[in-house]
């Protein structure tokens, strides 16, 4: 079945009329992700998404103010879905705080992989999460990561009060590396560029970086 077909009869059933609540939403918002997963974050506008499910040009104005309203739902959905994953790859630390932080990358990888339209939708422009709910979802995936640095520092014996500089620093280099993968920059068969081994290498130079100062702090 079209990725068109699919999503008109998933969410609208393929009728025009007669929409019940939400529905109309939730398919236009499928529409955006698979727009943005095809041709990037700027390669839709409302008119290609409601031609995607099937509605008139003013159908999406019902849900959203423009395309920017659009896009931080899609934001809000993505970074909720992103912080389940963090949690559940951290998994209260478990079996230690290094092999535990480690998993965090993979998983980390593995949504930008698997989820290439809330991926992009989620790091495309700041001004997407400016909204209180976008934001409020994009701060929440932050803090697991924060908490999760904190916690391997305490590990090392150093001051966790570098915690969210080394967050923010695993961050940076993660989404650089899943942007290069997700761009056909970096390729996992290939050993030297290996999106995943390079994170893993860069992390552990970064902990230890942050390591080591955070012990000079803590004396």
């Amino acid at each position: 079945m079209h990725k068109k077909d699919f999503i008109k009869q998933s969410f609208l059933g393929g009728e025009r009329r007669g929409y019940h609540h939400g529905r109309l939403k939730d398919a236009l918002i499928e529409a955006a992700r698979s727009l943005i997963a095809q041709h990037g974050p700027a390669g839709f506008t409302l008119a290609e998404a409601a031609k995607l499910v099937g509605v008139t040009p003013a159908a999406p104005y019902r849900h959203f103010s423009d395309r920017e309203d659009l896009m931080g739902e899609l934001a809000r959905r993505g970074f909720e879905q992103f912080t389940i994953r963090l949690a559940a790859a951290w998994d209260a630390g478990r079996p230690d705080p290094v092999t535990a932080f480690s998993r965090m990358g993979t998983a980390y990888l593995g949504f930008a992989s698997e989820e290439p339209g809330l991926y992009s939708a989620m790091f495309s422009n700041a001004k997407s999460l400016a909204a209180p709910l976008p934001g409020d979802a994009a701060q929440k995936s932050l803090d697991v990561l924060i908490g999760a640095a904190a916690v391997v520092l305490q590990h090392h014996s150093a001051s966790m009060r570098g915690a969210r500089t080394l967050a923010m620093e695993v961050w940076t280099v993660s989404h650089g590396a899943a942007t290069l993968m997700l761009g056909g920059h970096l390729e996992p068969s290939n050993p030297d560029c290996d999106p995943h081994a390079i994170l893993m290498r860069s992390v552990a130079a970064m902990v230890e970086a942050a390591v080591r100062n955070g012990k000079s702090t803590a004396q």
